[in-house]
């Protein structure tokens, strides 16, 4: 920060991050790269980080299903293998840790709509069966809920997403370090 008289510190940077998403490693190295401007990293829902980026409380975010569009840039980052998450109780259990289920076994199955704490609640009061990222279901991990692998489904894709019309130098610097650029590394 800049701390000569009558000047103002420079606003911090703020992430948001979803469920599942661990920014740790690009937090580390922004605070390495940039020690002038501070990082804030906020986790939030899908709907509140959209809501950010969109009123300028937020500078970009982790999200998962996002494509670039008129309105926002978007860069696909990694993809998450899906699971189903089921009570304790249920026979999906008697599964190993490493057995997969196939997405045509759920057609029996009541699947419940989310993923979020209020879902897990729900399947380990054993109404239903959720699927989600594995990264979610661990950051929600509960005693009374399993998680299982699920064959023949699509992979969620984890982007990071920022507007278009806000593509400022510090949202530059975040893509590069994001991407893995070096501090020396040039974009060509």
């Amino acid at each position: 920060m800049d701390s000569r008289p009558g000047s103002s510190p420079r606003p911090a940077f703020t992430v948001l991050f979803v469920p599942g998403v661990t920014p740790t490693k690009w937090a580390r190295i922004w605070n390495e790269r940039m020690p002038r401007q501070r990082l804030e990293l906020r986790p939030a829902s899908p709907a509140e980080a959209l809501a950010a980026l969109r009123d300028g409380t937020g500078d970009a975010a982790f999200l998962r299903e996002v494509a670039a569009d008129d309105e926002f840039s978007a860069i696909r980052l990694y993809e998450e293998q899906p699971v189903v998450v089921a009570s304790r109780d249920h026979l999906f259990s008697a599964l190993g840790p490493h057995e997969t289920i196939a997405l045509d076994e759920l057609a029996s199955e009541t699947l419940l709509d989310g993923q979020d704490a209020d879902t897990l609640e729900l399947v380990a009061a054993g109404v239903g069966v959720a699927t989600m990222p594995r990264s979610v279901a661990r950051a929600l991990s509960r005693r009374d809920v399993i998680a299982r692998g699920l064959r023949d489904a699509a992979p969620t894709t984890v982007s990071l997403v920022w507007p278009i019309d806000r593509t400022t130098a510090a949202v530059e610097t975040f893509i590069g370090i994001v991407r893995g650029r070096t501090e020396n590394s040039s974009r060509g």
